[in-house]
Formats: C-alpha cells, structure tokens, sequence
C-alpha cells in the first residue's frame, strides 16, 4: 500500500492556499497473516513532530520534493518530519528544492529528541555538487547533520531499494536538463510523479499501467509551452499510460480559472482530482482513499 499526500500543491508563484511542490510518499508497513498493518492518520496531533499514524510506521517515509512552505505544511498536517527517511528532489528549480536547507536544519535543532536515524536525499546528476554549495552557504551541517546521511545521485533506468520490497526508478523529462520523474514501486502498486515536464510520449510509455499517476497541470491551454502541462496534455499523458487514477498537482493561478476537470475528461475517463494541500490518496492494500471516496484525513482546512 501506498498513501501520498500532497503537501504542497502550488508552484514559484505566492498563493494563499498553495505552497510550493511537496509530496510525502509513506510505504512499507509490516504484513501479517496476510494482511497489511498500517496505522491510521491522526486528525489534530497534539505536537508538531508527532508520528502521523498510530500504530505501526512505514518503512519508507519518502518526500518528492521540498519547495517554500513545506516545513510548516508537514507541521500543520501532522505528517512525520522527524522520521523521513528519504527526501527525492526532481530538479534544481526554487519551487522544489528551495526549503531543502530548512528542513535539514529543523530536523537537526527543532526537534524535540535528537535524531541518530540515517537519511538519504536522492537528485538528479549534479545534486552532489549543489548540495557542497548549499554547505559552503549555510555550513558543514547540510552534509554533515550528525546523523549518518548518504546522497545518491539517480541514473535513469537504474532502479534504487529504498527498502526491502520498495524501488524508486525515474526517467527524463522535458522540462530542465536535469528535470526527472520518479516512480515508486512496492508489490505490485505504482505511483509515478512526473516532477515539472513538458508533454512527452515516452514519459506516457513508462508510466504505463500505474496505479496513480501525481502529475503537474500548470497552465491553462491558451498559455500553453513545451516546459508545462496543461489540462489538454496532462489528459493525452494520462490516458497514454493508462493510469489508473491522477491526481493533478503544481497549479499556477490562471489554470484555477478554466474548467480543469472539463478539459482533462475530454480525452481521460479515470478518476481524477484537482489536489489541494493535505490532501491524502492511498492506493494499495486493503483499502483505496482518493479520486471519487477522496478523504481530506490530515488537518481540518
């Protein structure tokens, strides 16, 4: 089982109810006797480091992404920052890494017990030599938190374990040079991000037959580009791939003016959502929230 949820939902442009792109990926609960053992979200945890769940924690708590106002947001929904045990970065724009230091920093003097579990962060070619630059500005306590870190640059076709029975794989797309999609993949579930791109036949290839597909919706037809999607693109993607359920991501203002829903139901038929902050999908296991039977269970916004 899978649950996303989508911490941010906003882009580079200030909104008052989006902040920039964050999305928290928990996988790996235990099964026993067949059955999968996760424990069940808080609604209003009492401290803003409690585990989101009670009960059994996942194996892998992963973060895609860690744009402006991600810090605050997994506070305010409750969601496990003391315990992410791997934070994924798409590409190097403001917008999806720019909090990477802050939340570095929270985890190592905001939290109420000190951390000794390890943490890998995962980018494209070159996040290495971004994040000794992120040293050089900020101090040796980005590479070097105290807390054994490991920094792993992602290769396309080249599959990493998260943990046992959990893989994150990505592919290029258009957007930035070093702009990548990440799928992840534990039993027979998929979900695949496809991080900011362009319209692309192949990243609706690889994305074949996912069970969901988080994908961005950037900009309304009439502002269409080569670098963003749009309701009439991400639709075409979707229904190339075939994706079970999308769920629609990285909104700039203009597009929360047109019709979304209209234009995408044009050329896909799946079940779909216009995500907002704190929003929760899980596919999977012994249950499925999202799409039609969305739960909003993080939260009260």
């Amino acid at each position: 089982m899978i649950r996303l949820t989508t911490v941010g939902t906003g882009t580079v442009s200030p909104h008052a109810e989006r902040t920039s792109a964050a999305y928290l990926v928990e996988t790996g609960w235990p099964m026993v006797d067949g059955r999968w053992h996760f424990g069940e979200p808080r609604q209003n945890p009492d401290a803003s480091d409690a585990p989101s769940t009670i009960g059994h924690r996942p194996s892998v708590c992963l973060l895609m992404d860690v744009g402006a106002g991600t810090c605050h947001r997994l506070a305010q929904f409750g969601l496990p920052w003391t315990t992410i045990t791997h934070l994924a970065i798409t590409h190097f724009h403001a917008d999806h890494f720019g909090e990477l230091p802050a939340l570095l920093f929270a985890m190592k003097y905001g939290a109420s017990e000190t951390r000794t579990a390890p943490l890998t962060l995962l980018g494209p070619i070159g996040f290495g030599a971004l994040l000794d630059k992120l040293a050089a500005a900020f101090g040796d306590w980005v590479t070097a938190p105290g807390w054994p870190l490991t920094i792993t640059e992602l290769h396309p076709g080249t599959p990493v374990a998260l943990a046992p029975g959990v893989t994150l794989d990505c592919t290029r797309v258009p957007h930035t040079d070093e702009s990548l999609a990440f799928s992840i993949t534990t039993g027979r579930t998929r979900l695949v991000y496809t991080g900011d791109t362009g319209p692309s036949e192949a990243l609706g290839d690889w994305a074949k037959g996912c069970d969901l597909l988080l994908a961005e919706c950037s900009l309304p037809d009439n502002l269409a580009m080569d670098i963003h999607l749009t309701p009439t693109s991400v639709a075409a993607l979707a229904a190339r791939a075939q994706a079970k359920r999308l769920v629609l991501s990285h909104l700039y203002p203009p597009v929360e003016q047109v019709d979304i829903r209209a234009g995408v139901a044009a050329s896909y038929g799946g079940p779909m959502d216009v995500a907002r902050d704190g929003d929760v999908f899980e596919v999977g296991g012994d249950r499925e929230v999202g799409g039609g039977g969305r739960e909003r269970v993080r939260g009260d916004r």
